[in-house]
């Protein structure tokens, strides 16, 4: 099967792929939904897996540089994240340990950053994900690059595939002045998140605050 697949070729079955590439069936399964997700093949009942002849819906690095917050004319933000702190010696508290699956007390990673549009700091962020996932996570807080999402494909093979996310109203805290120069009372839109690895584990948890004076918060369904 190397070379060039026509729009319309049926790939033959998982166990048949893995069999002729000796590879598990569990990573063709991978493999093939990588793919539908990028848009290259399609799952049709009855017909199975079958090749779009679609170019990728997105480029890995522009996906992960997607940002859901737009400013008022509705045009995407560039946004700069910063880290302010990095903790390779947390614990999981027992919200961390429902959300990420893993025992209270599990060692977690855990970092904070905010994120500036224009040199104004509009959203700041916590994310916290199990050690035993990224065992040689970096060291310091600037070696923590802002594409983090593409950091986790190509250090550790950690896909996100999925992302559920729940979206809220809060009153603007003393923290919430330190890293967004808000002047109280302000409101505050807040976005806690779960990402999920490919094989539908969660493997990330973020909990967001951003200040929406001045952008919107977009979420596109395709």
């Amino acid at each position: 099967m190397l070379g060039k697949l026509e729009p319309g070729t049926v790939l033959p079955s998982e166990v048949a792929l893995s069999q002729t590439y000796g590879v598990a069936v569990g990573t063709i399964r991978r493999a093939l939904m990588d793919l539908t997700n990028d848009g290259l093949l399609s799952r049709r009942r009855k017909t199975g897996t079958v090749v779009t002849g679609r170019k990728p819906q997105h480029s890995l690095r522009l996906f992960f540089q997607y940002f859901r917050l737009h400013g008022l004319d509705g045009s995407l933000s560039k946004s700069v994240t910063t880290v302010t702190s990095l903790n390779r010696a947390g614990s999981a508290s027992a919200d961390d340990a429902v959300k990420l699956q893993i025992e209270k007390g599990a060692p977690v990673v855990r970092f904070h950053r905010y994120r500036s549009v224009d040199d104004k700091p509009i959203m700041h962020e916590t994310l916290t994900l199990p050690l035993e996932r990224v065992p040689d996570f970096p060291d310091s807080k600037e070696d923590i690059p802002p594409l983090f999402y593409l950091h986790l494909l190509e250090n550790y093979g950690i896909r996100i595939s999925a992302i559920r996310e729940q979206i809220g109203a809060d009153l603007a805290t003393d923290i919430d002045v330190r890293w967004l120069g808000v002047t109280l009372p302000a409101a505050m839109l807040t976005i806690d998140e779960v990402a999920y690895d490919q094989m539908a584990v969660p493997v990330l948890i973020s909990a967001h605050r951003a200040t929406t004076a001045n952008h919107r918060y977009v979420n596109e369904v395709q």
